[in-house]
């Protein structure tokens, strides 16, 4: 595979997104529901795997996703996906959310998780990445 052409998809396909946390997305400890915080992730990690393959993809899998600290109501969170391995057909994307507090430079790590995808073709089947020209 074309460690030069990767190398360019990871840098071009990294994907950032902000979003503000409001009470319609909290629970009851007004905090972020954990499945409000697990649709962006694989929102922004499906934005990424598609800048990376430029292919159809979808979610086939999610791994270990840590939780590391709860997300209040009222932070700017932001989002950042990076492919982190491809394969043939699929590649993995990482996913964190940072918390940035609005008055301040603060900005810590909450959230950490990886999202596989594969290409598939107009038939819904696998399909690779990359044509076999791009491939050489």
């Amino acid at each position: 595979m074309n460690k030069l052409l990767i190398q360019k998809r990871e840098e071009i396909s990294e994907t950032r997104v902000a979003k503000m946390v409001f009470p319609a997305t909290t629970n009851h400890y007004d905090t972020l529901f954990g499945g409000i915080a697990l649709q962006w992730m694989d929102e922004v990690a499906y934005i990424a795997a598609t800048r990376f393959a430029r292919k159809t993809m979808v979610t086939i899998s999610t791994e270990q996703v840590d939780f590391k600290q709860p997300i209040p109501s009222g932070i700017l969170v932001e989002l950042i996906a990076r492919v982190v391995h491809v394969g043939r057909t699929s590649l993995k994307v990482e996913v964190s959310i940072f918390l940035e507090q609005l008055d301040s430079d603060k900005r810590t790590k909450a959230v950490t998780g990886h999202f596989n995808f594969v290409a598939v073709d107009s038939n819904k089947k696998p399909t690779p990445i990359f044509d076999e020209e791009q491939q050489s």
